[in-house]
């Protein structure tokens, strides 16, 4: 017994300093915390990089990496994204990567705002001027008021940042106000990114012993060896992704309406309504997030009622056209957006409006058939129907028509007997005219 003590204590005494080694070594470990964003800068990018830079800090990661390959994007999204940034614990380093890629308009804001700037060879930054919807054209007529006020905001903000990491604030604004670019070593020469790196690993080997600020407190970067560890979009960032771009959001609303009017029309179908429900949602979801004009959206909702109301109150079209013509001008104008190419395709809109009215034809085709076709129902129907007599005396009686008992008389006197079978020829109240049918 006493031998087995000594053994155990033994063990524990060598087992206790290895595995305060190791844990002391991981400790020390640098991680770098890599995500990539390759598309336009939308809410669902805000969104993923928000995550993404809370897992970061509570993995109390070195650094988090941007690896940025964008054309530009929604103000919105990269003012969430800015300051999350220079909010963020974590040191946060923008890298424009593979070679080919560019960080343009939204793209060069988000470089200047991290705590690092980096490129990798052949690619590209700039241009980071605001276009005003409608005028995306550019050309040499004079600019408005309103485009003046947002590139002044544009390139005071921009300054700003450039002023707080200490980088080319005379080349941010010629971005803003003249539209330019840069490659990539022409960036690192003019001060306006720190670092040329040709991958991930080149690039913690090059930002190492770099000191940033982050928040009031300088920190010197250690990333020589880091663990990189590559970060994927989830279900929810994906699903967001989708949902999120125009095309989809506007088919998911207009096909959500028309599965809820579909259900109404037929109750109990189920099917239409429970996905039109879910369709609805998911776009109404979306709008929430996306920068929507409502007096697009005001238009939408304007002919989509007027349709309905041609639909069920026919007006041999009136309501129906017009409401066509709301439904295709409010969302030519429903995204608000900067962003070119960032919008609902014109041959979108002209399909689900040629849709629209494609329902709407075959629903006044049936209400004007139902219009044409003889009464089926109430007192009015039961001229011309074929009955038999219950009893009969002269010129009044009881028949039976139509599984109805009924008071009856003629204009003659007539024999008949039960069971024989007579004709309506009107309706007076509730008695009927009748005459026998031989």
């Amino acid at each position: 017994m006493i031998k087995s003590f000594l053994a155990f204590i033994t063990a524990l005494l060598i087992a206790l300093p290895v595995q305060m080694a190791v844990q002391a070594a991981t400790k020390e470990t640098p991680i770098a915390y890599v995500v990539r964003v390759q598309d336009i800068i939308t809410p669902a990018s805000a969104d993923f990089i928000h995550r993404q830079l809370q897992e970061a800090a509570d993995e109390k990661a070195t650094v988090f990496v941007i690896e940025l390959d964008t054309p530009g994007g929604l103000m919105d999204s990269m003012e969430a994204i800015i300051k999350d940034i220079l909010a963020s614990p974590v040191p946060v380093v923008t890298y424009v990567s593979p070679a080919g890629a560019h960080a343009a308009s939204a793209g060069t804001y988000i470089m200047y705002a991290s705590h690092v700037a980096a490129m990798a060879p052949n690619t590209n930054l700039g241009a980071a001027t605001p276009i005003i919807m409608g005028d995306e054209k550019g050309g040499d007529k004079p600019k408005s008021t309103l485009e003046k006020k947002m590139i002044s905001d544009a390139s005071a903000y921009i300054r700003g940042l450039a002023e707080t990491r200490k980088r080319n604030s005379e080349w941010a604004e010629k971005a803003v106000n003249e539209a330019v670019s840069l490659s990539s070593t022409e960036a690192l020469k003019q001060n306006v990114v720190d670092v040329l790196a040709s991958n991930i690993d080149d690039l913690m080997n090059k930002i190492d012993g770099r000191v940033v600020k982050v928040g009031d407190n300088s920190v010197t970067l250690k990333t020589k060896g880091a663990v990189i560890e590559h970060h994927e979009p989830d279900w929810h960032s994906k699903l967001l992704s989708i949902i999120t771009n125009p095309n989809i959001t506007f088919l998911l609303m207009g096909i959500g309406f028309w599965g809820i009017i579909l259900e109404f029309s037929h109750p109990g179908a189920f099917f239409p309504g429970i996905m039109g429900a879910i369709c609805l949602l998911l776009g109404l979801y979306a709008i929430n997030v996306l920068p929507i004009n409502y007096a697009g959206l005001g238009l939408i909702v304007l002919g989509l009622g007027c349709m309905t109301a041609e639909a069920f109150m026919p007006t041999i079209g009136v309501l129906g056209i017009g409401g066509a013509a709301s439904f295709a001008i409010g969302s030519s104008i429903l995204i608000n957006s900067d962003v070119p190419g960032f919008g609902i395709s014109p041959w979108l809109i002209a399909g689900m409006t040629l849709c629209s009215l494609g329902l709407l034809s075959v629903a006044l085709a049936y209400a004007l058939k139902a219009r044409r076709r003889p009464v089926t129902t109430g007192v009015e129907s039961m001229t011309g129907s074929i009955g038999e007599v219950i009893d009969w005396s002269q010129t009044d009686g009881t028949v039976l028509v139509v599984g109805t008992i009924w008071k009856a008389k003629s204009s003659a006197a007539y024999i008949l007997k039960k069971g024989d079978k007579i004709k309506v020829l009107s309706v007076e109240g509730l008695c009927l005219i009748i005459q026998p049918n031989r």
